[in-house]
């Protein structure tokens, strides 16, 4: 009882000093000018909510022994922005073997927790696409941000392989696996899929139809080796850039130089990804002609056994030169990936009503951190179109747009009374953008929809904004409520919420290696505490696992506690347990029980 009311009221104390903060950043949410700042917010650079969906079966040891793809998706890994993405990992059979939930970037430690995840997948027998689809959904519903771009990236190498005995029928995965492909069609999440036909016996139709229905693209090979081009490709389209082939070299030993060129200003990152067979090492000089360090402060270096990356950060435009030295006779393949802080958009037009025989004059801009581009030089570069769909006929009709200046200018004839979609789409060799779609019905003579206006003077609200400020200070006082409310609320349910999540756990045999299959535990069947040895069902064998013990942390965290000669370790180093070790959700660590040699693996997930 005492223990609750000192809880409660550090609760009061904590939310006594968020209420102002809360009050500040509601007055800025509700503010009538909120609406522009949310514009500028969201011309920033797009960010990826990427789920890797792997087939781990035992299937993969003859069509991926090399375990290309593992390399593979740590190179797509590598080539996300340094910080802000996000990435989940979903491991399938006919059942889900590993999973790990969407994980933000916010430092290299992060990317490297996510390839040793990886690094640490086993195969098994059977296979269930549907299974593995359903978690990948699931994964994206319960963590993706909706300011971002999520994506499922799904590597499966043949049909489904069902247990018989388990009793499961074709019928069955077919009907479930509709179900999550409608579930991300709905929620917008793309299914990108690569096929690895290595036998012959790859269903391409089935992963062709995954895509297509969710808008994604299906890819295909015969080779694991050609795995990170197509993730190279998969990571360039959903960004709307290009793969920038850079000649392939044959080594000779010997640095032998290539021209990487950064086309201008706007690139926030430059990946380059050489990729092959054997280890290499890399020069690289900047457009100046001076060496620049490889790591450095605007140079990350990323390697593994089949690729090494470099990541130029906001790299000086012009051209680079990168020397590579391999072993002779080796093929060596270079890609060059850029991210760009760009974002198109179409002005309001100058009228509000169009009818059949009018000239509807476009103009388009691009903008970077949401302000206008106004450099010349960089429309100059790029060729621009306007895409007129006509929506009753069905037919599309490409308008090139002037680019002489700083902006893409042209004209639309109406010809007939019909409803019309309008998008410019800008591109140059290295990316590519497309503006809002604009609707106008000519039936009607009325603008459907427009994008945002560009077109309001500096300092002066627009109509409809001046005839609703009251509403917004009424909703603004309404919401500072409600959340206070809630705050208060969260703050009393954190104390009542016990455990949250599941503990995955493995165990692995010290003797001969093998590792059991993952077990997820729900833990909110626990209360107060409760024992490693009781989560591993008080196997006799096992007793030593009583040691440790968990007890729920402040916001979903576990708290770990060991007793003497207990041995855990957290990324690969011995933590300290005696004053309690917090997990939060995604972290791993293992625990070594001495007398029966052998190792727990355990994993929290909420």
């Amino acid at each position: 009882m005492l223990r609750n009311e000192r809880y409660f009221s550090k609760a009061k104390n904590r939310l006594q000093r968020i209420l102002p903060v809360l009050l500040m950043i509601l007055c800025i949410t509700v503010s009538p000018y909120a609406a522009s700042r949310a514009s500028a917010a969201s011309a920033a650079p797009s960010h990826i909510d990427a789920v890797l969906l792997i087939d781990v079966s035992n299937s993969m040891n003859k069509s991926d022994k090399n375990k290309i793809a593992n390399e593979a998706m740590k190179m797509f890994i590598d080539m996300l922005s340094t910080q802000g993405d996000k990435v989940g990992i979903v491991a399938y059979t006919d059942k889900v073997q590993r999973e790990k939930a969407l994980l933000g970037i916010k430092s290299a430690g992060d990317k490297e927790d996510l390839k040793n995840f990886i690094d640490g997948l086993s195969r098994g027998p059977y296979t269930d696409l549907a299974v593995g689809m359903e978690e990948a959904v699931k994964v994206l519903e319960n963590g993706s941000d909706p300011g971002h771009e999520p994506m499922i990236v799904m590597l499966a190498d043949g049909n489904n392989d069902l247990n018989e005995a388990s009793g499961r029928k074709q019928s069955d995965s077919d009907k479930e696996l509709k179900a999550a492909v409608e579930a991300a069609k709905q929620k917008g999440y793309p299914i990108y899929t690569i096929g690895l036909n290595a036998d012959g016996k790859l269903n391409k139709n089935i992963l062709a139809g995954l895509s297509s229905e969710t808008g994604g693209k299906a890819f295909t090979t015969n080779s694991a080796d050609d795995l990170p081009q197509i993730l190279s490709e998969i990571f360039a389209s959903h960004l709307k850039l290009k793969v920038v082939p850079v000649p392939s070299i044959t080594a000779n030993g010997d640095y032998q130089e290539v021209t990487v060129n950064v086309p201008n200003g706007s690139v926030l990152e430059a990946n380059i990804s050489i990729m092959s067979s054997k280890p290499v090492t890399a020069k690289l000089s900047n457009p100046a002609g001076k060496e620049v360090a490889i790591p450095s402060d605007k140079v990350l270096l990323s390697k593994s056994s089949s690729y090494t990356l470099i990541k130029l950060l906001s790299p000086e435009e012009g051209d680079w030169k990168l020397q590579v030295k391999g072993v002779p006779k080796d093929k060596i393949d270079i890609n060059l990936v850029f991210n760009y802080d760009l974002e198109l958009k179409l002005d309001a037009l100058p009228a509000n009503s169009y009818g059949k025989g009018d000239t509807v004059d476009i103009s388009s801009h691009l903008f970077s951190n949401g302000t206008e581009v106004t450099e010349s030089s960089l429309y100059q570069d790029m060729k621009a179109v306007l895409l007129a769909t006509d929506k009753d006929t069905g037919q599309v009709q490409e308008i090139p747009l002037d680019n002489s200046g700083a902006e893409f200018k042209g004209a639309f004839e109406i010809k007939d009374n019909h409803e019309y979609e309008l998008k410019v789409r800008a591109e140059e060799s290295s990316f590519y953008r497309e503006s809002d779609v604009l609707t106008i019905n000519a039936k009607t003579g009325t603008v459907a929809t427009t994008p945002p206006s560009a077109g309001t003077p500096a300092g002066e609200e627009p109509a409809e904004e001046k005839t609703s400020n009251t509403l917004y200070y009424i909703i603004g006082g309404i919401v500072l409520l409600l959340a206070a409310a809630a705050a208060f609320w969260v703050l009393r349910s954190k104390a009542n919420r016990g455990f949250v999540g599941q503990l995955v756990v493995e165990v692995v045999d010290g003797n001969t290696g093998e590792k059991t299959y993952p077990q997820y535990k729900k833990l909110a069947a626990f209360r107060g505490k409760f024992t490693l040895h009781q989560l591993l069902q008080l196997a006799p064998e096992l007793k030593e696992s009583e040691k440790l013990i968990f007890t729920p942390g402040t916001h979903d965290r576990l708290l770990l506690r060991g007793g003497e000669g207990i041995s855990v370790e957290r990324s690969g180093r011995a933590a300290d347990t005696s004053r309690g070790l917090e997990m939060k959700s995604g972290d791993r660590v293992t625990v070594s029980l001495q007398t029966v040699d052998k190792t727990i693996l355990l994993e929290y997930l909420i």
